[in-house]
């Protein structure tokens, strides 16, 4: 006859594959029910519909299964009441204090912030932030985005992302795209999306905060962060509030856009964030009919403001009606375009190279 010892020790080898416990110490087993050979177990998740429910599910129900021969093992998810969040916090907290080196109030592990910048609006910078978020994910990588621009946030229109942030005993959990990239956007939180975010500075900068320390993005290899245009407090709240290991500036041909990425590049230095490179979007258009390319805007000289910040050129982008009709549906992700694998190559390249600050926990 098994006992409901024996099902608690199985169990406590499924491990939350984002805390890194296993779900008897987070108090996630709720009750054992054993009649006979059938084994009924319910588990409480942290979160409704958390995004790792089948693999527990599927774990756990292995564990018990191979406690004997001819085991009808029933596993039943749900999500913690406010005493077992409370609980779990308690139990978060205490292993926290085992670790000094923890960032307080933070289980995050992510390896590098990569900012994506741009001296004015209107060039393209969100789209650039997205299609670098896509080729990470494409090559296998953890990887969430912020959206820093919260006066003017396109991110989870890009994605088709509609559905608000779930809180759990761990903080806001960002929703996540088709392609699995963690978002967190302002635009998630307000009840309409056209809704205006009319703040003065010091809510935009603890709103940028909160994202960074609020939010539980988990394990990532990387966070893409789409700032707010220009050199003002908010994209200044990101480069001292945030780790960021690099920044990608994104210019468009235009003399003054290239004048003004001038002050992004400057501020840049100013605050001793290393620059991964220049990118030049909206380069120039491609005639469908003969495929011949004209530059709109004039000759860009991006490559030779890279040369003077002494960083890479990162390359040309055209613009592509295609594109921006797959970015208005909610699909970028679907969208494929070899010119930014150069661009996506450089960025993994930075991200494998950067060391990780939470090793020493592992």
């Amino acid at each position: 006859m098994i006992t409901e010892k024996q099902v608690m020790d199985a169990l406590r080898n499924v491990m939350d594959p984002e805390l890194r416990r296993n779900i008897v110490d987070l108090g996630m087993v709720r009750q054992v029910r054993i009649r006979g050979k059938h084994i009924k177990v319910t588990i409480a998740l942290t979160v409704a519909n958390c995004p790792l429910q089948d693999s527990i599910a599927a774990d756990a129900a292995q564990a018990v299964d191979g406690l004997a021969e001819g085991l009808d093992v029933e596993i039943t998810l749900t999500a913690m009441n406010e005493e077992e969040k409370a609980r779990l916090r308690e139990v978060l907290q205490s292993s926290r204090q085992q670790q000094p080196n923890f960032p307080a109030g933070n289980l995050n592990r992510v390896k590098t912030v990569i900012a994506v910048m741009s001296g004015k609006g209107g060039v393209g910078k969100s789209t650039v932030a997205a299609m670098i978020a896509v080729g990470l994910r494409q090559k296998g990588l953890r990887v969430g985005v912020l959206d820093a621009d919260i006066t003017g946030p396109s991110i989870p229109k890009l994605f088709g992302v509609r559905e608000a942030p779930a809180t759990s005993p761990l903080g806001i959990m960002p929703p996540q795209t088709s392609g699995g990239i963690k978002l967190m956007s302002i635009n998630l939180m307000l009840q309409n999306e056209a809704d205006a975010v009319i703040w003065r500075g010091p809510m935009i900068a603890s709103a940028i905060n909160q994202f960074w320390s609020d939010v539980f993005w988990g394990d990532l290899d990387v966070l893409v962060v789409d700032m707010p245009p220009g050199t003002s407090d908010a994209a200044l709240t990101v480069m001292q509030g945030l780790p960021v290991t690099g920044i990608v500036l994104v210019t468009s041909p235009q003399d003054l856009a290239e004048m003004v990425v001038r002050k992004a590049a400057n501020m840049a230095g100013h605050l001793n964030i290393p620059l991964i490179g220049v990118v030049e979007n909206m380069s120039y258009v491609t005639c469908p009919k003969c495929g011949e390319r004209f530059e709109l805007f004039g000759k860009g000289n991006s490559e030779e403001m890279a040369n003077a910040f002494d960083t890479r050129f990162l390359g040309k982008l055209g613009i592509d009606p295609e594109m921006a009709r797959l970015g208005d549906a909610g699909q970028i992700e679907a969208y494929t375009n070899g010119e930014f694998d150069p661009l996506v190559e450089v960025v993994g390249g930075v991200i494998a190279a950067a060391p990780d600050p939470h090793s020493h926990q592992h």
